[in-house]
Parts: structure tokens; sequence; C-alpha cells
């Protein structure tokens, strides 16, 4: 298992970073880098004796924190910024179907199983309402306006 960034390499981080209650002197859940901020290695270890973690230096948020190899890319490559992320509850802005078939109506929550940056036309995701995924354009989504949905799905 060889590291793909060394120390000192500038990297950016492609999701959200939360603490999983390893990070002290922060709750559970909170949100420690965002999506799309670079910092620079400073020491690969392992966990697990599978998997690679860096410790990333986030100077401008004034953190370190531990990065898995797949939440990083090279700081240099191209970025697409987006407007959610996997995991995120989100509802369609107009009704969305197949063949005919109504798959989700706006106010109808969904969970974003994919983001697409690449995705011609702009970014785009794979979002999973009522059992069945759907490819959605960021433009046709938006956050659920009551927040109780978010704890209920």
């Amino acid at each position: 298992m060889r590291p793909r960034f060394e120390y000192g390499e500038a990297v950016r981080v492609i999701r959200n970073v939360r603490n999983d209650g390893t990070f002290p002197g922060e709750p559970t859940g909170r949100l420690l880098i965002r999506r799309g901020s670079i910092g620079y290695v400073r020491d690969v270890g392992t966990f697990l004796q599978d998997q690679l973690v860096y410790s990333v230096d986030f100077f401008d948020q004034g953190r370190m924190v531990g990065c898995r190899e797949q939440e990083l890319q090279p700081a240099e490559d191209p970025w697409v910024p987006t407007r959610f992320e996997f995991h995120d509850k989100v509802t369609p802005m107009r009704p969305l179907g197949v063949n005919g078939e109504v798959i989700a109506a706006p106010g109808d929550v969904g969970e974003v199983d994919k983001v697409l940056r690449e995705h011609p036309g702009g970014p785009a995701y794979h979002v999973r309402f009522s059992g069945r995924t759907v490819l959605v354009a960021e433009d046709m989504l938006r956050e659920p306006a009551d927040p109780e949905a978010l704890e209920d799905t």
C-alpha cells in the first residue's frame, strides 16, 4: 500500500469533514473542514492496516485533520463546486418521472447517493426517492422546506 500523496503536497478535500468523535474540543458531527478546502499533507498513517489516513493541515481553518485517501484529490486538479453532497436530503423543484410514472414530486424527500461533478451540462446527482434512484440535474433540486423531514428520512 503506497500513499498517493507525499509530505508537503497540496491536496483538496472533496467531501465535508465532520468530527467523528476523534477531534478534541468539538462535538461529534460538527463540520471541521468544508469540501473544496486546500490543505497540506503533514503525515501518512494507516487505520485497521488497510486504509491510508493523511494528516492534512488546513492553514486557513487553523486545523489539522485526518483524511482518507478517497476524500482527497491533488489541489491542482479541476474542482467543480456543488450545492449538495453524498447523503444530503433534497427535494425536486418539479415532478420527476420515468416513462410517464411520477417518481418524486416537490416536497418528497430523497437522499443523494452519488455526486456527478463532471456531468455534461453541469453537476448532477443520483438521488434515491422511495426506493428508486434517478439522475437529477443540480438546478432541479433544493433543500427540503420542512426541517423535520430531514430527521425522519
